[in-house]
């Protein structure tokens, strides 16, 4: 039991990270750290969520968990209302940060961009393998919007099942998905005594990957 939060610590001491284990693009080095925390991590851990940060008009950064639907050499899909708090975000200023964690495998992976909508075809094919519930409810909340009570989001939850009950509902105009397309990837594994192994990749002009190493 710790007597302060300065008391909290944990030597991490399960792996290592070389530049001879990393190839030349982040891509291959991600999908190969994924697949291991799909069989390592286990509930109520996601190996599919992230931290996302964005900013607002006023350049005050804004943080939430997501989870990650989509990758490709392109780059990193997310789903979400496009009228929302992040939404609204991402119209002024298309740039974004997202971060991987996963801890039975004391890993990292920070993932920065600039972020663009993915095309109608590919928010309605996400939309219709979504279950019901979760898209019913896309055009039910007005995310991020005030809301009076818990009742209110009820009955606007039956409205909408109202609406739909004799269809199956569309994909919503305000509604899709975001790709962000990675302009800088770090690798971090944890390493004892705090001396970890961070890996950075960074693109260059032409859209070649170059590497290197950061201190802890």
């Amino acid at each position: 039991m710790y007597q302060t939060l300065a008391d909290m610590r944990r030597d991490y001491t399960r792996d290592g990270l070389s530049e001879t284990d990393a190839p030349d693009e982040p891509f291959a080095l991600f999908r190969r750290w994924f697949d291991d925390a799909v069989r390592t991590e286990q509930l109520p851990v996601e190996p599919n969520a992230m931290t996302l940060a964005t900013v607002d008009a006023d350049g005050r950064p804004h943080c939430r968990i997501l989870l990650l639907k989509g990758l490709d050499d392109q780059g990193f899909t997310f789903f979400s209302n496009y009228e929302s708090d992040k939404g609204r975000q991402l119209q002024a200023h298309p740039f974004a940060a997202m971060t991987f964690f996963w801890p039975s495998l004391e890993r990292q992976v920070r993932i920065e961009g600039r972020v663009e909508r993915v095309t109608e075809a590919e928010s309605n094919a996400y939309f219709q393998i979504r279950p019901l519930g979760s898209r019913i409810g896309a055009w039910a909340s007005p995310q991020s919007r005030p809301i009076r009570d818990r009742e209110e989001l009820e009955a606007l939850l039956r409205e909408t099942e109202r609406r739909f009950l004799n269809q199956a509902p569309t994909c919503p105009p305000h509604w899709g998905g975001y790709r962000l397309l990675p302009e800088r990837v770090e690798f971090w594994q944890g390493r004892s005594s705090r001396l970890h192994d961070r890996l950075d990749y960074r693109r260059e002009d032409g859209g070649a990957w170059a590497r290197q190493r950061l201190a802890p």
